[in-house]
């Protein structure tokens, strides 16, 4: 059981790079890609929707969302160009980086937290 389940992860971070290759390419729907994108970006951030120190829900995106998210990408992602980006992703010896990703990520947290501080300082300070 515990070989299945390591083959299963395995599995999700080959077709989070492969989702990654595919948002690059011209072929594959705009709805996808974006999708593509918004999933593999949350993929590879640093930064969880549910902080891991939470005890039990802190993995659950990890355990949930994620792989629910990729599994969304792949029906939208033409089966041909899967293949492809699979095997591109089985090839590559690491996961892409991209610093100007990480920073338009980290820029996104950040302008979430300040509107939501707006928003309650508004809520709190009003008449």
């Amino acid at each position: 059981m515990l070989s299945r389940i390591k083959s299963w992860a395995k599995g999700l971070k080959r077709d989070a790079h492969a989702i990654y290759l595919a948002s690059r390419d011209p072929r594959v729907p705009w709805y996808a890609k974006a999708l593509a994108i918004a999933v593999a970006g949350y993929a590879l951030s640093p930064i969880d929707f549910i902080p891991d120190f939470i005890p039990i829900i802190g993995y659950l995106d990890e355990l949930i969302l994620l792989p629910l998210g990729i599994w969304l990408v792949v029906t939208l992602i033409p089966d041909e160009i899967m293949v492809e980006c699979r095997a591109k992703a089985n090839a590559a010896a690491q996961r892409p980086t991209s610093r100007a990703g990480m920073a338009v990520i980290i820029l996104l947290w950040i302008a979430g937290a300040l509107t939501l501080a707006w928003i309650g300082h508004a809520w709190w300070n009003r008449p």
